[in-house]
């Protein structure tokens, strides 16, 4: 009888495949989002704000029209689009920002989170997976959000503005408001992971949005200007603009270019944070 020793079974086969890894982070990450009992009030109330914030505000436009500017009846003549999906999103844009929080901290408010890093040492896949699934998620509800939006303002507006989706640039700015929030929801989870408090994580983001805006429209000269055009709100915002305004310094996707930018810089630093920090 021949002593034959067991086969080893080549290092190809005993390798973990890096597919498997991906796909189970991205089911984690999804699952984490469903269970999260404030994901569906925060994405139905982005829903909801936003269309009956933009079909309120444009109501109110139509009905004072009498008391509205000349220079400001051609503006929203000339580019209603603007007007209509603008009107509600600077509301609904905060359910985005709470609930990209929310996917961090309450991971470390449960202490859930020593676990996810356990599992994958790196940490960074799991930044990156959550980041994925969580824009996925925000850019199909904002699409969904953003078409609401502009049919029901296109009808309220309609006695003094026509506009239709094949207007120029109006397809591009609709879409272009899905991607705005979904970079939006990104930069909230990268604020998550540098604060890790639910409350100043909140905070921040809201501050670093829709704060800084209006405090550097204070400053003098065209140094304000170029501070304000380029912040991240104020620049991401202008790919849901149909046409370049005369004031607006950036153009539509010259202001999502400075958005990503601001957007990769924050998840940059967030992954050395999570890297270097304790869960």
């Amino acid at each position: 009888m021949s002593n034959s020793q067991p086969v080893a079974a080549p290092k190809a086969l005993v390798l973990r495949s890096p597919g498997p890894q991906a796909i189970g982070l991205l089911r984690s990450e999804w699952t984490k989002l469903v269970s999260l009992r404030s994901a569906i009030w925060s994405l139905t109330s982005l829903v909801v704000v936003t269309v009956g914030f933009t079909a309120l505000f444009t109501w109110f436009t139509v009905a004072n029209w009498g008391r509205v500017d000349s220079a400001a009846q051609l503006q929203i003549m000339a580019d209603p689009a603007r007007q209509i999906l603008g009107a509600g999103f600077q509301f609904g844009q905060l359910a985005v920002c709470v609930l990209g929080v929310l996917m961090v901290t309450s991971e470390y408010a449960s202490g859930t989170i020593r676990a996810s890093l356990l599992a994958v040492p790196a940490r960074v896949p799991v930044l990156a997976n959550k980041c994925a699934v969580f824009a996925a998620v925000v850019f199909v509800v904002g699409e969904v959000t953003a078409f609401l939006a502009f049919f029901v303002g296109a009808a309220v507006i309609r006695p003094r503005a026509s506009v239709s989706l094949a207007d120029p640039g109006v397809v591009r700015a609709v879409l272009g408001t899905g991607l705005y929030l979904a970079l939006l929801g990104v930069m909230a989870i990268a604020i998550g992971v540098l604060v890790r408090h639910t409350a100043g994580a909140i905070t921040g983001i809201i501050g670093f949005v829709l704060v800084l805006g209006p405090l550097a429209q204070l400053l003098p000269g065209t140094i304000g200007q170029h501070i304000h055009a380029y912040l991240p709100s104020e620049a991401g915002i202008l790919i849901a603009s149909p046409q370049q305004a005369p004031t607006d310094l950036l153009s539509p996707w010259q202001g999502f270019g400075v958005a990503c930018f601001w957007t990769a810089l924050l998840i940059a630093l967030a992954g050395y944070t999570l890297k270097r920090r304790d869960a």
